[in-house]
């Protein structure tokens, strides 16, 4: 009787399995098991009585589930304690939750990715317009700017800034209607991209009006009279705009934001009107110093109710022109010594008609949500279109400069230890630019995805800081040397910029990424904490036993993917071969980690939030299931380029070792002991980690394909701007990667001839590093022809492990010591003739 129970208790698990698995209804459990019962009374031999009341309690059982009794007996006392365990949600917290859209990222989340939705979504492109704007506006505004006068000017050129104002980058998400472009967020991602592959000044100026800038407040929220008004004139460049948030008293923390205004009465333009008397003091604005127009975040008050009974109206959003009484505007930050512009505003008791609410009146109060909704898109394309852009460049000048650069008679890209960083170079830089394509996709689609534009914007910047750290461990000595010679020292100096701004990373990852992505991207947490918060019992219900059927359905999924490696998960046919694991894998991890969610927040509640290293790691595993996705997304959507798949391997291997460093970083630290066992065990790792490092083989097939002109160094690092002038360092790096490798038989034969003998060259003294190579075509072991390629390479070469050096004080005492000195003029509006006096004198400070 032993061995029969436990058998049958033994065939009840795959049967629980299979309904979990499936997440079958109620009635089906209720159904499967009055079966099982029977059968297993059956073969027990049980009495008839006996079996009829054991079937009978098990359907009351199933009664009492799927009836109202439910509520009263399970609902109510959850309830109750869910209400009372509930923080108080402000409006601004409510607001910040709600704001923008659930994307792929939700499907993630859910453990059930259906990846036909995801290729069913399509891979951009640009229209002919977009494209030739690109191709011509955009290549000249990169020609036009150098990079290294800019940062000793501190400024744009004034052509630059015409160029910017008059070829309409300023207005490149406005509708047509207003005079804009009307641009694809992929366009205005592109454009962003190019210009940061050329100099990050030009880059940030347009990014920020059409990103960051009022244009799409206007656009969303703005009365027909303000749009009527401004956008034309900020389509045209006629008006530069700037947005003022951020406060010295709250920086990650905006909307703890001090600054205040009161409705009231007041004089505007000789009128009494009702109006605002703000005070605010905004730091870290870009273009800040040269804005014409800004707009501006503060909290608003009512106390004598002119516009209503609320007097806390709350964070309201408004456009004030720079020329308004009592704004103080005009001084500059200096951020890593970028060229851009960027600096405080502030005002005191500015008083400014209601009109200035972006929105008019009945706007105030909702400035949190406008921003929240409207800015998270920006900030999926600004930064990780500019940090792309940094990649790019990074991935070709660097990867050329390994095959140039010789030490120990061997090109350095062919050291492994110079492979690995190489490796990361490539694999990252493929990965970003498929994530911020997809991403910018998402928007075109009418997407505003907040969790999402947060994850791009912390990964591509973090893996931008690793890439460009790289890269300048590749070039050694020829980074840290600043001036016009050096291609990547200005980028590696404001790397820290793109970390910090517009949510700090090391916040975006503890609080933000999980933390907003566990209540927006959770199928049913937002709906309870709704319910529980209106009081609404029957809504709670529902959302609560949904909620269990998709923990336990999460877990049977886990533990039967796990077991059987995931070989058995479907995904869809039209998936290329070599990728069909992965997308296996990702499903299983997928299932893994929705259950470890709801098992983090059911166990620890309210406390998770305060531990955000496991918030942070639970981010990091949703963070890199959607990379990994974008990886292979851009992979199919680009033809399954074979020549590109090293680059997609290593960078999916590199995600999967990561998520699975994240699930052990996060059960190794839960607090129950049980659990731990549990989650490691049997449901996440039953088989053990199914993933390594990338191997080393892989990585120097990714080196390879970095330190040779192929179709494929040219799609990795696609519309990154390269000039011919040989004076400028990518074109002579590109010029002297073909002449290296034009030149390398010919080095191969004359190494050949020394080891044979046939070729001694003569004792040199002159430290002449090419009198080798005259010798060998005195001596007929190479031709003319030949001796002039290895010349050409040679002079190449030269040019491009050049570094710069100034006079011993930088040319900078003249300066200091020349009588009434006047500093140049700068800005949009400055005189072309104004240089700086370093420029006039032909000296260059550093």
């Amino acid at each position: 009787m032993t061995w029969f129970l436990l058998l049958s208790l033994l065939s009840l698990l795959p049967l629980m399995v299979v309904l979990a698995f499936r997440r079958a209804p109620l009635m089906a459990w209720i159904g499967v098991g009055a079966g099982w019962w029977l059968v297993f009374a059956i073969a027990a031999g049980w009495p008839v009585l006996l079996t009829i009341l054991v079937l009978a309690g098990w359907s009351g059982l199933g009664w009492l589930l799927m009836s109202d009794t439910r509520k009263s007996l399970l609902t109510v006392p959850i309830f109750k304690a869910f209400r009372a365990a509930l923080p108080a949600m402000s409006q601004t917290e409510r607001d910040a939750l709600e704001a923008g859209t659930v994307w792929w990222e939700g499907e993630l989340f859910a453990g059930r990715p259906d990846w036909s939705r995801l290729h069913a979504c399509p891979w951009p492109r640009l229209s002919d317009e977009e494209q030739a704007f690109l191709d011509n506006e955009t290549a000249e505004l990169c020609r036009l700017c150098d990079d290294w006068a800019s940062s000793q000017r501190q400024d744009l050129s004034p052509d630059v800034w015409r160029f910017i104002r008059e070829r309409g980058f300023l207005g490149m998400i406005i509708p047509k209607e207003y005079g804009g472009k009307g641009f694809s967020a992929f366009a205005h991602s592109q454009v962003i991209t190019k210009l940061a592959t050329r100099s990050s000044a030009p880059a940030v100026t347009v990014m920020v009006p059409n990103s960051l800038g009022p244009a799409e407040l206007l656009l969303q929220y703005g009365t027909d009279a303000q749009k009527t008004h401004y956008l034309p004139r900020l389509a045209q460049g006629e008006d530069i705009p700037a947005f003022a948030l951020t406060s010295p008293w709250a920086g990650s923390d905006a909307a703890s934001i001090p600054d205040a205004g009161v409705v009231c009465k007041g004089l505007w333009q000789g009128e009494e009107v009702l109006g605002m008397r703000v005070s605010f003091d905004k730091r870290y604005i870009t273009l800040g110093p040269v804005c014409t127009v800004f707009g501006l975040a503060f909290r608003l008050y009512d106390p004598d109710h002119l516009l209503g009974e609320v007097a806390d109206l709350g964070i309201t959003c408004a456009l004030v022109p720079r020329e308004t009484p009592g704004v103080d505007i005009g001084r500059r930050h200096l951020p890593l010594n970028a060229a851009w512009m960027n600096g405080p505003i502030r005002g005191r008791d500015v008083f400014m008609p209601l009109d200035f609410i972006i929105g008019g009146p009945a706007m105030a109060g909702q400035g949190w949500r406008m921003l929240m909704e409207c800015l998270a898109a920006g900030r999926a394309i600004s930064l990780p279109g500019s940090n792309t852009g940094m990649q790019k460049l990074t991935a070709r000048a660097v990867g050329a400069y390994a095959r140039v650069r010789y030490q120990f008679k061997t090109a350095i890209g062919r050291f492994e230890g110079v492979e690995e960083a190489l490796t990361r170079i490539g694999a990252n830089t493929y990965l970003c630019d498929a994530a911020r394509i997809m991403t910018a996709a998402a928007i075109d689609l009418g997407e505003k995805p907040s969790v999402v534009s947060a994850i791009v914007k912390y990964h591509v910047t973090e893996r931008a800081r690793q890439t460009v750290n790289d890269g300048m461990d590749v070039i050694g000595g020829k980074g840290i040397c600043l001036g016009p010679q050096n291609f990547l020292g200005r980028a590696y100096q404001q790397l820290p910029v793109g970390i910090t701004v517009e949510g700090a990373n090391i916040l975006t990852r503890s609080l933000i990424l999980f933390g907003q992505g566990a209540i927006r991207c959770h199928p049913y947490v937002l709906d309870e904490m709704n319910s529980a918060g209106e009081n609404d019992l029957d809504a709670f219900d529902e959302a609560l036993w949904h909620h269990v059927g998709y923990t336990v359905s999460s877990a049977a999924r886990a533990l039967v993917m796990g077991l059987t490696g995931s070989h058995f998960v479907g995904v869809p046919d039209t998936v290329a071969p070599e990728t069909r694991r992965y997308y296996q894998q990702l499903t299983r991890f997928s299932a893994a980690f929705a259950f470890l969610a709801d098992i983090s927040m059911g166990t620890m509640g309210g406390a998770l939030k305060r531990k955000e290293k496991l918030s942070a790691r639970l981010g990091d595993i949703l963070s890199l299931m959607y990379l990994a996705s974008a990886t292979l997304r851009r992979y199919e959507a680009e033809g399954r380029q074979a020549e590109d798949a090293p680059l997609m391997h290593w960078a999916i291997w590199d995600c999967m070792f990561r998520i699975q460093n994240a699930f052990e970083g996060v059960i190794a630290n839960f607090p129950n002991r049980m659990l731990q066992v549990l989650l490691r065990r049997v449901v996440v790792f039953p088989l053990g980690r199914p993933y390594v490092v990338p191997s080393d083989r892989l990585g120097h097939e990714v080196a390879r394909l970095m330190i040779a002109p192929s179709a494929t160094r040219d799609r990795l690092t696609a519309d990154t701007y390269l000039p011919t002038d040989l004076d400028e360092p990518i074109a002579a790096l590109e010029a002297a990667l073909e002449a290296t490798i034009a030149a390398e038989p010919v080095e191969a034969r004359l190494r050949e001839a020394q080891k044979s003998g046939r070729f001694s060259p003569p004792l040199d003294l002159s430290g002449d590093v090419d009198a080798l190579w005259r010798d060998a075509c005195a001596a007929g072991v190479i031709s003319e022809d030949e001796h002039a390629l290895i010349q050409r390479r040679n002079v190449l070469r030269d040019k491009v492990i050049r570094v710069d050096d100034f006079p011993f004080d930088f040319g900078l005492r003249e300066v200091w010591c020349e009588p009434c000195c006047e500093p140049p003029a700068s800005g949009p509006d400055a005189d072309p003739d104004s240089k700086p006096r370093a420029a006039r004198t032909g000296r260059v400070p550093a």
